[in-house]
Formats: structure tokens, C-alpha cells, sequence
């Protein structure tokens, strides 16, 4: 990739994943032209905090505010400065999930961008089957707190959401989905029996395909490598970070700084050696979609 271009491997990224790479590349250029964030701050009527922000891809760029970072890094060559403000307006372009509107929470939608873009996602969940890897009507039981009869518009939209999510699997190039699920979410019967054997049946299904691994932590082995669920994103593109995202009830927390991602790495190592082979994991599963 050159200085400012998009490499033919990142035509398909969609603008959570541009916004990242635009970040990181205008960080790049204010480090080497010596400014500090509080000057380039100034520069465009913001603040410190702003240009952090803004390198970090957490929010949307203007194209005033990048022709003016780009006066103030030196860049004046008018490619070159096309090619950024054109990289602007493929970051600040709609993602499909924006079509769920208000339903999905502010929070939420950095992830489903960055699922998107991702090379390999690894999840450790204690209480239920994974989201990427949940039926509807499972999904519909986990969003309307066990009452599908009283499911709402809301609720409709964020199965909806959920499912579409799903599609990214079926992806010539999809990500590579790796899963340790607790022993307990074998026996939490959410929706229901039948639905859980759906549920059950769909996990055989889905971890025949060669891009899906599922693990499951016998109640035996401690599991205390983690105490709570989260997935770390990693992604082929040298300029996104990998990503740690760890929700909780009101938000979410995006971690990327290296010490913190080494750390949940290790948490997935551990699990992993403790967790039961795929294989011996489907046996698991097979064994006890046949007890319900």
C-alpha cells in the first residue's frame, strides 16, 4: 500500500474498519511532521482529546478538518489529498446496520463493523451460545428476557439485527470464528426444549464448515483464566489494531492497547487448553442434544 492509498485486499472494508485505517494514517503523519495532538487540536477548532478520537477512528471525519490536518502535516500534493478526502467519504458512507436505526445502541455498532472487517474473531462466553452462532428463536428468548410472546418491535429488530450479522459466515472470505463455550451453556435451556435442541442442532451444523470452531469448558476445569464473556478481533490489515470487546449492561469497552490484548490473548490461551478439543466438544454437544 502506498502512503495514502487502499490496498486491493481492503476495497471491501466497510467504513468502521476505513475510518481505523484513515486514523492511523493521519496519526502517522503528525508524528513525523513533529505536531503535537494539542496543536493540531487548535488547528481545527478542537481539542487534544478530539484528535485522539479521531486517529482512533471512534468518530466521524469532516473533510475541512482533514484538509486542514493535511495543509498542517505538509501534505500538498493534490493526490495525494484526494485520495484522503476520498478515504473520508468511504468512511462516513452507511453501513448496512445502519438501516436498524435507533435500535441499535451507539455503542454497538463499532462492533459490528469491525466483525465485518475482521480476519479471525475469538470468543469466550459462560452463559449462552455465542450471538454469531444463535438460531433466531434463541436469540428472541435471550432479547426478550425469556417472553417471546411479549416481543416487541424492538425486540423484532434486534433478532433481525443479530441474524443479519450471521451472514458474514457464509462469506467466501469470511473470518475465522473460534468459540469456547462454558459447560453450563450446554444446559441452560433457553427458549425452551425444543428451541434449545434447534439450538443444539444448529452448532453440529454450523461447526461442520471449515472457518468455525467450537470448544467447551467441562465444569471440571476451572475456567478462571476469565471471569466474563468478551471477543478479541484481529484483523489482516497491519493499520487496524487488534481489538479486545468486552459489553456490559449500558455499553461496551473497546480495548486495543498491546499490554491489555496480550492479556486476553493469554485468557483465550488458557481456555483453550483447558477446553475440550472441537471433536470431543461436538461429541459433547451431540451427547447432550440427545438427552433433551
Amino acid at each position: 500500500m502506498n502512503a495514502v492509498g487502499v490496498s486491493a485486499g481492503e476495497q471491501s472494508l466497510g467504513p468502521t474498519a476505513r475510518r481505523m485505517i484513515l486514523g492511523s494514517q493521519l496519526r502517522r503523519l503528525r508524528e513525523e511532521a513533529g505536531i503535537t495532538r494539542q496543536q493540531a487540536g487548535y488547528n481545527i477548532r478542537g481539542s487534544e482529546s478530539k484528535i485522539s478520537r479521531l486517529e482512533l477512528g471512534r468518530v466521524g471525519f469532516k473533510e475541512r478538518d482533514v484538509a486542514d490536518l493535511l495543509t498542517m502535516y505538509g501534505v500538498s500534493d493534490e493526490e495525494e489529498r484526494k485520495a484522503f478526502l476520498d478515504m473520508v467519504k468511504q468512511s462516513n458512507e452507511a453501513g448496512w446496520w445502519r438501516k436498524f436505526g435507533e435500535t441499535v445502541p451507539g455503542w454497538f455498532t463499532d462492533l459490528v463493523g469491525l466483525e465485518e472487517a475482521a480476519s479471525r474473531i475469538q470468543i469466550w462466553e459462560p452463559l449462552f451460545v455465542s450471538g454469531l452462532l444463535q438460531i433466531e428463536p434463541y436469540a428472541r428468548a435471550i432479547f426478550s428476557h425469556g417472553r417471546p410472546e411479549m416481543a416487541d418491535e424492538r425486540v423484532d429488530q434486534l433478532v433481525a439485527l443479530r441474524m443479519r450479522r450471521q451472514k458474514m459466515l457464509a462469506r467466501p472470505d469470511a473470518p475465522r470464528i473460534w468459540a469456547v463455550l462454558d459447560e453450563s451453556v450446554l444446559y441452560r435451556p433457553i427458549g425452551g426444549p425444543k428451541v434449545f435442541r434447534q439450538q443444539l442442532e444448529y452448532l453440529l451444523e454450523v461447526t461442520t464448515l471449515p472457518h468455525v470452531s467450537v470448544q467447551i469448558l467441562p465444569y471440571c476445569r476451572s475456567g478462571l483464566s476469565a471471569e466474563h464473556a468478551f471477543s478479541l478481533l484481529r484483523f489482516a490489515e497491519a493499520e487496524l489494531p487488534n481489538i479486545v470487546y468486552v459489553e456490559y449492561l449500558t455499553g461496551a469497552h473497546y480495548l486495543d492497547k498491546r499490554d491489555e490484548i496480550e492479556k486476553y490473548g493469554r485468557a483465550l490461551d488458557l481456555l483453550a487448553v483447558d477446553a475440550e478439543t472441537p471433536e470431543r466438544s461436538r461429541a459433547r454437544i451431540a451427547k447432550r442434544k440427545a438427552e433433551i
